[in-house]
C-alpha cells in the first residue's frame, strides 16, 4: 500500500473550491492524470455516485472504477476506487485566514502484482505527489479563473 497526502492553500473561499470540487464531470479539466469520466448512471453528486475514469501514469493507463463514499457539503469528498488499483480517496477542504481554503488530498492505494505491489507502489509514490501538486495547482488556477470570469 501506499499513503499519499498532500494539501494547499488557495486564495478563494471554500464556497468557491468547494464549486468546482463537487463538480466530479469536471475533475479531467484539472487533473493532468485523468483523461476522461464516465458516470454509471444518472447521479453525478453525493454519496453512491459511480464513475469510471481513464488515468495515465506516463506510458501506463488504467480505468479507475470509483464510487463516492463520503459528501459533507463544503466539507469533504471521499471515494473507494476498485479498478486494478484500489484503495480510497480523499479531499477536505478547511478555513484558514484570508480568506482562503486549505484543500487536503489523501489517497491509499494497493498496487496489484501485476504492477510490482507494494514495491510498485513505494516506487510510484515520488511521482503521484509530483502530479497531484500539479492537480492542486491547476484546481486553484481554474478557481481563480472561474471566479474572474463570474466578477467580469
Amino acid at each position: 500500500m501506499v499513503s499519499v497526502r498532500i494539501s494547499t492553500e488557495m486564495p478563494f473561499e471554500r464556497e468557491r473550491v468547494w464549486g468546482e470540487l463537487e463538480r466530479l464531470e469536471d475533475h479531467a479539466e484539472w487533473m493532468l492524470d485523468a483523461t476522461a469520466i464516465r458516470f454509471e448512471g444518472g447521479q453525478r453528486r453525493g454519496v453512491g455516485t459511480r464513475f469510471e475514469c481513464d488515468t495515465r501514469f506516463g506510458p501506463l493507463r488504467l480505468t479507475d472504477v470509483m464510487e463516492v463514499t463520503e459528501w459533507e457539503y463544503r466539507e469533504r469528498i471521499g471515494v473507494r476506487h476498485r479498478g486494478a488499483v484500489s484503495g480510497t480517496g480523499r479531499f477536505t477542504l478547511l478555513d484558514v485566514p484570508g480568506p482562503a481554503t486549505r484543500v487536503e488530498w489523501e489517497e491509499r492505494l494497493v498496487f496489484p502484482w501485476w504492477l510490482g505491489a507494494g514495491l510498485g507502489a513505494q516506487l510510484a509514490k515520488p511521482l503521484f505527489v509530483a502530479i497531484w501538486k500539479g492537480n492542486l495547482r491547476r484546481l486553484r488556477d481554474r478557481v481563480g479563473e472561474l471566479s474572474k470570469n463570474r466578477e467580469s
